[in-house]
C-alpha cells in the first residue's frame, strides 16, 4: 500500500506591480501636417521637451516629414500629457499614448 503526499502550493517569489498612479509610461507621437516649417518644428520641439537639442530635433523633424509621425517624447504620462497640450498650442497633430 502507497502513502500520497499532499501536493504543496508554490509561493510567488515575484511580483508584478501594474502601477494605479498618474506616473504610467506615456509617449508623445506627433504627426506631419505639412504646415509647419523644419524651423517652426525644431523650436518647438527644443521649447516643449526637456533636453531636447536642436540636432535631435532635426532628427524627429524628418522623420515625421518622411515617415508621417514620430515618438518625441516617453515618460511619465502627466509629463507627457502636459508637452502634448504644449505642441498641440503651437499647431502640430499630437497624440498621447
Amino acid at each position: 500500500m502507497s502513502t500520497l503526499t499532499p501536493a504543496m502550493t508554490p509561493e510567488a517569489l515575484d511580483t508584478t506591480d501594474v502601477g494605479t498612479g498618474d506616473d504610467l509610461e506615456a509617449r508623445v507621437i506627433v504627426f506631419n501636417c505639412d504646415c509647419h516649417t523644419y524651423q517652426q518644428v525644431i523650436a518647438l520641439f527644443c521649447k516643449c521637451i526637456p533636453g531636447m537639442n536642436s540636432s535631435r530635433a532635426f532628427e524627429l523633424a524628418w522623420r515625421i516629414d518622411h515617415e508621417g509621425q514620430a515618438t518625441v517624447y516617453s515618460g511619465e504620462r502627466k509629463a507627457a500629457e502636459e508637452i502634448g497640450k504644449k505642441l498641440a498650442a503651437g499647431g502640430l497633430r499630437v497624440g498621447v499614448q
